[in-house]
């Protein structure tokens, strides 16, 4: 099946681009920027070798309703979405973290959890814990926002901040805005039976210094999911979520002996073992926005997104 992994389009009005995992961003001499949903899919920071069916499409389309849905909050970057995989919006410095946000010991902190670690990135999680369990309260533990083939760095606010990463100015901006998002999100899961168990956002600064949420939102790649139903006789009975998110495959690939370390080797992903993780991301999609999943016409996706970008940039 057709996918996008590279994309190499010259916009009119292109000053610049820069390839990130999953997306890349093309930057316009109007103060825009493109942003290119590939079907590249990224596990422990590392990109693998083959593309997944779908994927930039669902992302795409499932941010922009988030954003939509989190607008009357936090203001965003997003302006339209001319082509199912791309975004366009205002051109931002983005902030150099990821703020993340926990509901749940789940995932990166449950590893961690189990690692005996009881602080992560400053904050302490209570003792007497199991995987999945839910925290008395959500906290943020942010990551530095590393380039392509780097590893994120769990970091804390004090480290941030002493660093001068970000001012203490912004940053309280960011952490209400991080909380405000999560709370909206959980309400929004909780609406589709699904329990929003962690999720990370990205925020950029205009030019004029408005703080704007950018990136994506509430999506597989950057949020975790649980169903509701039945979560809580499965944690009496000590056994693992069913879960909405990427996390499947990061299974997979820790059952396949990688995890991103150096020396290992990507495990071979079969047609079949591809073909299941485009199904199970369009199982995600409409179990997360409720509506029936409309595949978008992939043989020839590079000219259909030219074709789509020139005529909107042509005429806005």
């Amino acid at each position: 099946m057709n996918t996008i992994t590279e994309s190499n389009f010259t916009f009119p009005g292109q000053t610049d681009v820069y390839k990130g995992k999953v997306r890349d961003v093309y930057t316009l001499n109007d103060g825009r920027l493109v942003m290119v949903a590939s079907d590249r899919l990224s596990a422990f920071d590392v990109v693998m070798p083959k593309g997944i069916p779908y994927k930039g499409q669902i992302l795409n389309q499932i941010a922009t309703k988030m954003m939509a849905a989190t607008e009357d909050l936090v203001p965003n970057w997003l302006q339209a979405t001319p082509d199912p995989n791309v975004a366009v919006g205002i051109a931002c410095e983005p902030f150099k973290v990821e703020m993340v946000i926990r509901g749940y010991l789940s995932g990166h902190a449950a590893r961690e959890y189990k690692a005996g670690k009881r602080m992560l990135c400053g904050v302490a999680m209570p003792n007497g814990m199991k995987e999945n369990d839910k925290f008395p309260e959500p906290i943020i533990t942010p990551a530095t926002k590393a380039e392509k083939g780097d590893h994120d760095e769990d970091i804390s606010k004090e480290d941030i901040l002493k660093r001068g990463i970000v001012s203490k100015e912004d940053y309280t901006v960011l952490e209400d805005y991080t909380k405000e998002l999560f709370k909206r999100g959980s309400e929004l899961a909780d609406k589709r039976g699904l329990i929003l168990v962690d999720t990370k956002y990205e925020f950029g600064k205009t030019l004029d210094g408005k703080i704007l949420l950018i990136d994506e939102i509430h999506t597989p790649d950057s949020s975790r999911y649980f169903y509701k139903e039945g979560y809580a006789d499965r944690q009496n009975a000590g056994e693992a979520q069913k879960q909405l998110s990427k996390e499947f495959v990061r299974q997979w690939l820790i059952a396949n002996d990688f995890q991103g370390f150096e020396g290992q080797t990507i495990p071979e992903m079969s047609d079949a073992y591809i073909k299941s993780v485009s199904d199970r991301y369009i199982e995600l999609y409409e179990n997360i926005t409720g509506e029936a999943f409309i595949k978008s016409d992939i043989s020839n996706i590079t000219s259909r997104i030219s074709k789509n970008l020139t005529e909107y940039l042509k005429e806005n």
